[in-house]
């Protein structure tokens, strides 16, 4: 099992001493696409349905080029059924709390391996973790770095020892919106957003009617620009 830190809930890193750049297995698949299920029915109470879109965007990030150090160009196809997948990935609430994983710990991948190739990779991401007290919820940005990171395993990629690459195995977060607060609000920021435009519009409208009266009211006292009265 490999997986990813959360930086706020760590003690301590990996250290690799390896210098060349650390690969699991250099060719994990034996085919291409590699098929993927991403399973949103089996979602825990805080999952956010934006999940899914940066688990699609960390694939797009990897069929790319990713970090560089791939040796091969992956293809990811998503299936929709998990019988048909590869690659298996899913949501719990909290991996510390639901499958006893270590503190601070974000997502896992658990590679199934049979003569020095992946014939099945399991994927689990946790959709928050507790910081201090308090449990929080991840952003959509912290979900795709972490899919990144766990779809870099599925390829053969370990851990890196450099602190910029996508696969350290600690992660310090981007931030801390909440995407289900963000959806729920939504209409509220819509309607925020309709009133000002309209009140904007009602004063523009109140102030051009205002000028026409003014033009019209001096013309009448003062004579017009041409001189007449």
């Amino acid at each position: 099992m490999i997986c990813l830190f959360i930086s706020a809930g760590i003690q301590g890193v990996y250290a690799l001493e390896d210098t060349d750049y650390p690969v699991l297995v250099s060719m994990p698949w034996d085919h291409s696409p590699v098929t993927v299920y991403i399973d949103e029915v089996n979602v825990p109470e805080h999952y956010s349905p934006t999940y899914s879109e940066q688990v699609k965007l960390a694939m797009e990030y990897w069929e790319n080029g990713g970090n560089g150090h791939l040796g091969y160009d992956p293809e990811f196809k998503l299936v929709d059924t998990e019988s048909e997948a590869d690659i298996y990935l899913m949501w719990v609430e909290n991996l510390e709390k639901n499958t006893g994983a270590g503190n601070g710990v974000a997502g896992f991948t658990r590679p199934y391996e049979v003569n020095g190739k992946y014939v099945r990779v399991d994927i689990v991401l946790e959709v928050g973790d507790y910081q201090g007290y308090a449990w929080r919820q991840y952003g959509d940005a912290n979900m795709r770095e972490v899919a990144k990171h766990e779809l870099g395993h599925a390829l053969g990629l370990g851990h890196s020892t450099d602190r910029r690459d996508i696969m350290y195995p600690t992660y310090d977060q981007k931030d801390n919106v909440n995407p289900i607060l963000v959806e729920k609000t939504r209409p509220f920021i819509y309607f925020a957003v309709i009133a000002c435009l309209f009140i904007i519009s009602f004063s523009g409208i109140n102030w051009l009617r205002y000028r026409g009266k003014r033009r019209s009211l001096e013309n009448k006292l003062f004579g017009d620009k041409n001189g007449r009265s």
